[in-house]
């Protein structure tokens, strides 16, 4: 018998196909619009998250016997909130630049209803390790499609990646663009990370019978 048992590894596998928390289940959207336009903030968002869902699904299952079902949802902010303002102090301290740049967007995590639907549904019900499994199977699947469509935005939007360029200098007309490639400026815009998502979307629904007829 492995490390895990076959209920534990599909709370590692299963968000990263067929219950998706973006994909599949249409959460999080904010920010995959958001903070997208560039590869390293999808990425540091992307590690954001799974630090928070993690160690807060944990949280919340240890504490869980003891939580007043009244104020359950002002626990569960509690827990994030302070999660949260761990995450944006360490890059404050660590990452200065890249904190201004995703700002506000990490004080959002506080809302993101990926973790906090986490948290109701799961580790209210189950132990501390299936639902620190839970947390870091549904951050992992989250950060596939962020970086995903962090990649091919910053990409095909300015023809770098995480800063570098990658296809040429467009000022020099150097590689792609001395054959007369442009950057398409709109995969900066926020509704071209819709567009992404909706084709990864409809990639998946493709090869799934089952989520098509769902």
């Amino acid at each position: 018998m492995g490390i895990l048992s076959k209920k534990d590894a599909a709370l590692l596998k299963d968000p990263f196909a067929d219950n998706n928390p973006i994909t599949i289940q249409v959460l999080g959207i904010c920010s995959a619009l958001a903070i997208t336009a560039e590869l390293e903030a999808s990425i540091v968002m992307s590690i954001s998250v799974l630090f928070v869902m993690g160690v807060g699904n944990v949280v919340i299952s240890l504490i869980r016997n003891i939580i007043p079902s009244k104020i359950r949802i002002i626990v569960q902010l509690v827990v994030v909130a302070t999660l949260v303002i761990i995450v944006d102090q360490v890059l404050k301290a660590y990452a200065y630049e890249l904190s201004k740049t995703l700002g506000a967007f990490i004080g959002l995590i506080i809302t993101n209803c990926i973790i906090m639907g986490r948290f109701e549904a799961f580790a209210l019900g189950n132990g501390p390790w299936r639902s620190f499994l839970d947390g870091i199977g549904n951050a992992v699947g989250y950060a596939v499609i962020l970086i995903i469509v962090g990649f091919f935005r910053e990409l095909l939007g300015s023809g770098t990646l995480l800063g570098f360029p990658v296809l040429g200098d467009p000022i020099a007309k150097t590689g792609l663009y001395a054959i007369g490639y442009e950057n398409n400026g709109f995969m900066l815009l926020s509704p071209m990370a819709l567009i992404v998502v909706g084709i990864i979307i409809w990639i998946q629904r493709s090869r799934n019978k089952a989520l098509i007829e769902d």
